[in-house]
């Protein structure tokens, strides 16, 4: 009897001691990251961010959950400690972390930091923790992955303060020059030029931020027939004509993250997303649809927050070097005072296209991840009350993406066409320079 009751005791002491594990399983949801991408995206909408700044708030945050989970799964991904411009080997996962919770926790502590907003990421943050602990996640599992999610997150906020977005807050503004051919700012709000040093902000796999120069820009001349403005011309004459498909396709692709309307004394704004927040957005949808588990989700948002942010820099560095005058300038001095572009011009010199460039480099990455023919309907509009559209590959998403700045009346073909062969040389070289997935036969020779 006693050794029963002995026997007895043990069980419930084994009982007692043992652990529910069915989070394991709930936690590696990869709907739990999409929400927190989702959520920062909002926030960056809210916080009006300018587009290459956009693109600095997706990028640190990613690489910081990517990281992790490069530590937990070393035989799958590569550290990106080594690859990226000065960033360091990453801090060794801890006992008792789990690394899909901390990648979420380290994502969003990131993320916080780099944006304005800081108690709507707060509340973000308090219904997450929430859904964790509905899972039962162990609290020295809970407490463990906190721990490791603040040693990664000072990790990778301390390389990001070498990157000199905080000395280029305090560089001087563009001065407007007078000629013709140079950049002006445009109505209706005539803003200053944004982010005119973003060239000077670290790079991270392309070497510099000049290494991929487009050719110059046509010479600025505006004799009838001249190269130059032949293209100014098709600009305002294919602006006054544009078809209903047209004028979608340039609205699908605005992304203008501050549109303003003026009603006579009357101003109020439109909030977007910007353009490398809608190829992010590609990226939830592509990786929903592929059915990517938790760490391809995060791969897969890696590769294009890094290919944006470089894109950026280049494009930046030609934009603000040649100072290319938008062509709604031109129109309203010589042709056309009364003519406005379909779409809102950006405050920043034409030349290269944005969108162009930026597009094909994020095609490339997810083509390289997915392959050359992942069609996809694209709803990332959908809450902008803008249509969703179909594209039988990233490569002909990229393709609208950049013609559209044409339909929408900012930019000559020139910027189009430059900007997508800028954008693919980027693209290229990301796509064999980044190393994340480690190959089977990589695995194999390993052991």
């Amino acid at each position: 009897m006693e050794k029963l009751l002995v026997l007895i005791l043990q069980c419930l002491l084994l009982l007692s001691c043992s652990e529910n594990t069915d989070y394991l399983k709930k936690i590696q949801d990869p709907e739990l990251f999409q929400a927190a991408v989702q959520n920062l995206s909002d926030i960056i909408v809210y916080d009006i961010f300018s587009p290459p700044v956009a693109s600095r708030v997706y990028m640190y945050p990613t690489i910081a959950a990517y990281e992790i989970m490069s530590q937990a799964y070393p035989s799958q991904y590569y550290s990106l400690a080594g690859q990226l411009t000065e960033l360091e080997k990453t801090p060794k996962i801890l006992e008792d972390v789990n690394p899909h919770l901390a990648a979420l926790l380290s994502y969003n502590t990131v993320g916080k930091t780099l944006i304005f907003s800081e108690e709507k990421m707060k509340a973000f943050q308090e219904k997450q923790a929430e859904k964790i602990r509905a899972m039962n996640v162990p609290r020295r599992v809970r407490k463990a992955s906190q721990v490791y999610a603040d040693r990664i997150s000072e990790h990778i906020l301390a390389w990001a303060k070498g990157d000199l977005y905080n000395q280029t807050r305090t560089y001087s503004k563009y001065t407007i020059l007078e000629e013709d051919k140079f950049w002006k700012p445009t109505p209706p709000d005539y803003m200053d030029g944004i982010e005119p040093h973003w060239n000077k902000i670290r790079t991270l796999v392309l070497d510099s931020a000049n290494q991929f120069q487009p050719k110059a820009p046509l010479s600025f001349n505006l004799t009838k027939g001249s190269p130059f403005q032949i293209q100014l011309q098709e600009v305002y004459e294919t602006g006054i004509g544009l078809t209903d498909e047209q004028v979608e396709i340039a609205k699908f692709w605005d992304c203008n993250p501050y549109v303003t309307h003026h009603r006579g004394h009357a101003m109020f704004a439109t909030k977007k997303i910007t353009p490398g927040g809608h190829w992010i957005g590609i990226t939830g949808i592509v990786t929903r649809q592929a059915k990517s588990d938790f760490t391809a989700v995060i791969n897969a948002f890696a590769h294009v927050s890094i290919a944006l942010f470089d894109a950026f820099i280049s494009c930046w560095d030609v934009k603000w070097d040649t100072l290319v005058v938008r062509p709604e300038t031109l129109i309203n001095k010589h042709y056309d005072e009364e003519w406005l572009p379909l779409l809102q011009t950006p405050p920043f010199p034409e030349y290269t296209s944005g969108h162009s460039v930026i597009s094909r480099a994020s095609a490339l990455v997810l083509t390289k991840l997915y392959g050359n023919d992942f069609a996809f309907e694209d709803t990332t509009e959908l809450a902008y009350g803008l249509p969703a559209r179909y594209y039988n590959s990233f490569i002909h998403a990229s393709e609208e993406a950049a013609l559209s700045r044409f339909y929408g009346g900012i930019h000559y073909m020139m910027a189009i066409d430059e900007g997508v062969k800028q954008g693919n040389e980027i693209g290229d070289y990301i796509t064999q320079n980044l190393k994340t997935q480690v190959e089977p036969n990589q695995i194999t020779s390993s052991k």
